[in-house]
């Protein structure tokens, strides 16, 4: 099993970044594909990006293809996402979530979550 803890998120203007990174609880992350999903208030929780366990596989939803950047360093028991050009419409909660082995692009398909943080883009 892992716990996730999730940080990094804040207040930027449009076009500015923000690095998120989330830090699991013991070795059992790099057995894990990993992602990153946002919901806004009256919204449902959607798909940002996931990467696989080996670090071969990713998805990224079509909203942030190409400003978004996935990585993980297991070593470290880490998953970041590096979010660049940013925009308004990216204001939500970002979660971080956990799943063993395979990877996966829904969120039922994920066994375990972070608490969440908040990023805020202003226009």
């Amino acid at each position: 099993q892992v716990q996730l803890t999730e940080s990094g998120g804040g207040l930027v203007q449009a076009g500015g970044s923000l690095r998120l990174s989330c830090v699991a609880s013991g070795r059992t992350f790099s057995s894990y594909a990993m992602g990153w999903f946002r919901q806004a208030p009256g919204k449902e929780r959607e798909i940002v990006t996931v990467i696989a366990w080996n670090r071969g596989n990713t998805y990224y939803a079509d909203s942030v293809k190409g400003r978004f950047t996935i990585s993980r360093d297991n070593a470290k028991n880490t998953v970041y996402l590096q979010m660049n050009t940013l925009k308004p419409e990216d204001t939500a909660v970002y979660y971080c979530a956990a799943r063993p082995l395979s990877i996966a692009t829904t969120a039922r398909a994920f066994n375990f979550w972070g608490q969440g943080t908040q990023v805020t883009v202003s226009s």
